[in-house]
């Protein structure tokens, strides 16, 4: 039997990749073609993202691809990013400027002061989003105060996968999954709130068409297809070009008994529900509610993740000493259990530089032991990782009135047997772990979907279940466990 190819542009936070998947016989094989860092670069006192570096190295990974025997008969391609950071384009969907990065501290007055314009229940009644400084509303606020000639003299806002999308194929729209994450989007009536951005002074001008997630937006442009030796007629698809929705639709779960958890940089943590749950109650908790594939709603919470220990790793290296991934685990498999806690939320957390000695001034603040070696620092951080997710597990159960029985953790994080085993013993739920790749494997098969080579979300899922491993972790340890949750639950009380 023929399979059919596709390709993937995965962008994540630390790195992309242009991975290959071919799909034959029901199974799904990858293989990844080409892999390069996105790292952030600095103008000025401002934090960006350099867009046309990340065009072009998926360009040179759509050439390689051109090369493999299978990618030159590829069908179609799609790219996903991170949410809530936007691209300023004129009408040949040229940048204005380098983008803002959303951990930029230009959003910080925004956000303290957004509220004084529109009530915080007014805006979540509006978009149903988790209340965080990184949201496009915040970064849009600053950036009327701070350059508005800018948004005065741009034709389109696009979000990063969208903006990606437009260079390869000349469309400029907004695909929802994407949309979702602004702050500015309606998940009811599925259109950008107009009136929020009125309130707010913001303009409407800029805002793109909605897309749905699945849909297919015209071939490459022929000057791509030139430049790359990829076959003109190859569809660009939009479908979920939110990283995190890309990676829910490929958790290879049945029934409405379980939570995923999206686990990298950030830990993403919810269900998957029919529409949209907005209420006071939910306002309170701090929950999101953004759009995926077929009008499901990604109900989650939007948790500090692995950047810790990514932030942390990078203050040892600037100060000599290189540790690897595996050697961090390690060291803090072997370090005292439960010797300190973090709340991963604290705001000190959201910002780059000297995240150690963030973590050690947590503890002092807290009266607790200062972590003092890298293992203590990680142990430290993966334990109060696993009982946030305790916490969220429990909210989200409060809060749809659904009994989770099992958490299924995909993304790189669940490459971590020991945070793994430490969110089973957390929660005292069984936990899932893989495929790793989910997000290259939702954006690969939905383009299969949306080419009518799989049917259905559900045969996409048996496809996932048929293609790759999952390892399964038995919850243990549980009274020490559920010391440490309520030492953990006060944590907020003991924060000054």
């Amino acid at each position: 039997m023929i399979g059919h190819s596709y390709i993937a542009c995965d962008l994540g936070a630390e790195s992309g990749r242009v991975i290959l998947g071919i799909l034959q016989s029901g199974i799904l094989t990858l293989e990844e073609i080409h892999r390069f860092s996105n790292d952030p670069v600095r103008s000025g006192d401002s934090l960006r993202w350099n867009v046309h570096h990340i065009f072009g190295e998926l360009k040179t990974g759509l050439s390689r691809v051109a090369a493999h025997r299978e990618g030159a008969r590829a069908a179609s391609l799609s790219v996903d990013s991170w949410g809530v950071d936007y691209v300023l384009v004129d009408r040949a969907h040229v940048p204005l400027t380098l983008p803002h990065h959303y951990r930029d501290t230009r959003t910080d007055e925004a956000f303290r002061t957004a509220f004084e314009t529109v009530p915080a229940e007014a805006v979540f009644a509006e978009t149903g989003i988790q209340f965080m400084p990184i949201n496009t509303l915040y970064q849009l606020l600053a950036h009327l105060r701070q350059a508005p000639e800018e948004l005065a003299q741009s034709d389109q806002l696009l979000l990063v996968a969208d903006f990606l999308h437009a260079l390869f194929c000349g469309v400029g729209v907004a695909e929802r999954s994407l949309a979702s994450t602004t702050q500015i989007y309606n998940p009811t009536t599925r259109q950008w709130s107009t009136n929020l951005l009125s309130r707010f002074g913001l303009p409407s001008f800029l805002l793109p068409p909605l897309v749905d997630p699945g849909t297919a937006l015209g071939p490459l442009l022929p000057e791509i297809a030139a430049e790359t030796g990829l076959p003109a007629e190859i569809q660009v698809i939009a479908t979920c070009s939110h990283d995190t929705a890309e990676a829910v639709i490929a958790v290879p779960e049945e029934g409405d008994d379980w939570a995923f958890l999206s686990s990298g940089t950030w830990s993403l943590l919810g269900v998957e529900l029919p529409e949209p749950l907005i209420n006071a109650e939910v306002l309170a908790a701090n929950f999101t509610n953004e759009i995926g594939y077929g009008g499901t709603v990604r109900f989650l919470k939007n948790i500090a993740g692995l950047w810790i220990i990514q932030e942390c790793r990078r203050d040892w290296l600037a100060a000599g000493t290189e540790y690897s991934y595996e050697e961090l685990t390690a060291l803090a498999g072997s370090a005292e259990p439960f010797r300190s806690l973090i709340s991963p939320a604290d705001a000190r957390f959201l910002k780059s530089g000297e995240m150690a000695g963030r973590v050690r001034q947590f503890c002092r603040d807290t009266g607790q032991p200062v972590p003092l070696t890298p293992g203590q620092v990680v142990r430290c951080a993966l334990e109060s990782l696993a009982l946030s997710y305790r916490a969220t597990l429990e909210q989200i159960e409060a809060l749809t009135g659904r009994t989770i029985h099992r958490l299924h953790i995909v993304g790189g994080g669940s490459q971590s047997a020991l945070l793994n085993q430490f969110a089973a013993n957390a929660t005292g739920r069984k936990v899932l772990a893989g495929p790793v790749e989910a997000t290259a494997i939702g954006n690969l098969l939905l383009q299969a979907v949306t080419l009518g080579h799989l049917e259905t979300i559900a045969d996409l899922r048996r496809t996932v279940r048929a293609s790759f491993p999952i390892e399964s972790f038995a919850p243990a340890d549980a009274g020490v466990w559920q010391d440490a949750y309520t030492r953990f639950q006060h944590m907020e009380t003991l924060n000054p």
